[in-house]
């Protein structure tokens, strides 16, 4: 039978080139599954398998590493990403299936599957980190095939990742409180290349799972510059930074959704300057306007038309801040700036919790802050006795 995994003739086109789809671990898992039922009840080796994803596409996926016991079977397939940067992609995904009694498909993780270990993730603590929609694919799939062949008695499921011990070290999850290995995942079983609806989910769960262990206020930072800057230079060691990456606006909206009392952004300049012209989203895809801001801040601060004129030449955010202090109005211009980013933060806010902000650049430090931003560092400092 000639290999096709169902997803040849799909792609996105970003920036001018084609990005192939790729398969969940949640994919990997019920396929693998399936195709060891099939082996346990028929006692006959499967090569190939189908497995029709909620997304609604139809996988035909290659089933690797048979291991036909007589009393289980293991097997496996191999996670495929597509042209999705993921350091899942290429992992063998096992699964290793038994008969039980109880009627129903029991599902467990193995080595390198991780294990919950707090609260507000989606599975209960002590579970493995299975989630939901993969759980449902592994047991529809087994079910299908115990259907089909009038078994009526149970499947007792157990997914292994063995590479996930590893590749966990270099996710989020042991910051999430899941051990051990990584999560099994995926609601559509599609993996989308370059998804920023995947990016968004990841804020929305470290966020969840932060409120979920009693944080009321949340320190949020774009990046490594923001998580550094932090750790160095303000008194809150025991606070984990959240990172948002470009996403503003949606940082703020999941926040609300979760009842946060208030959030502090801790940024460089570079980032947030956007946000001060009301940009939501700070990728460079989106909107730049970082120097057209800082010179219309700057015209408020006395600037004069020179001062612009070379604003505006400048490429980066450190080569304008050069200019302003020559020019002497680096303070005033950095007041006008927070003022605008803090009406923005609260207008996406809707003025639901406390918002604020701190603004730096490496070669000077702290540029400026909200006016809040010593009380929320307050609320955050508290928050860690």
């Amino acid at each position: 039978m000639e290999y096709k995994n169902g997803l040849e003739d799909l792609y996105i086109l970003k920036d001018n080139k084609k990005l192939r789809y790729g398969y969940t671990t949640g994919s990997c898992a019920a396929a693998a599954a399936k195709a060891a039922t099939l082996m346990l009840l028929c006692k006959t080796e499967v090569h190939y398998v189908d497995l029709m994803t909620p997304k609604g596409i139809r996988l035909n996926l290659k089933i690797l590493d048979i291991i036909m016991e007589e009393d289980s079977v293991t097997c496996a397939v191999q996670k495929d990403s597509g042209d999705d940067p993921d350091v899942t992609n290429g992992i063998m995904v096992y699964a290793k299936v038994s008969k039980n009694e109880e009627g129903t498909v029991c599902i467990d993780g193995g080595i390198g599957v991780g294990r919950v270990t707090k609260a507000g993730l989606e599975q209960p603590k002590g579970n493995a980190a299975i989630n939901r929609v993969p759980r449902q694919m592994i047991t529809d799939a087994v079910m299908e095939v115990c259907d089909e062949n009038d078994y009526a008695s149970g499947i007792n499921v157990e997914i292994i990742i063995p590479q996930g011990v590893e590749i966990a070290k270099r996710t989020f999850n042991p910051n999430l409180g899941i051990v051990g290995g990584i999560s099994v995942l995926g609601t559509s079983g599609i993996v989308e290349p370059m998804s920023e609806a995947a990016l968004i989910e990841s804020i929305r769960v470290e966020m969840k799972m932060a409120v979920a262990n009693g944080a009321e206020y949340l320190l949020l930072s774009p990046g490594n510059y923001g998580a550094d800057f932090t750790k160095e230079n303000l008194s809150i060691p025991n606070v984990q930074s959240i990172k948002f990456s470009n996403y503003v606006g949606e940082a703020i909206d999941i926040a609300n959704e979760l009842g946060v009392k208030g959030i502090l952004f801790i940024s460089h300049i570079g980032k947030f300057i956007k946000v001060a012209g009301g940009i939501m989203n700070t990728h460079s895809k989106y909107a730049d306007a970082r120097m057209e801001i800082l010179a219309a801040n700057a015209v408020l601060a006395g600037a004069s038309i020179h001062t612009l004129e070379e604003i505006l030449k400048c490429v980066t955010t450190d080569e304008a801040l050069a200019i302003l202090e020559l020019s002497g109005i680096t303070e005033k211009t950095m007041e006008h700036v927070v003022e605008k980013i803090k009406h923005y933060l609260n207008r996406r806010a809707y003025e639901s919790m406390e918002i604020g902000a701190i603004i730096f650049s490496n070669e000077y430090g702290i540029l400026g802050q909200t006016e809040n931003a010593k009380e929320l560092l307050r609320c955050l400092e508290n928050c860690t006795e």
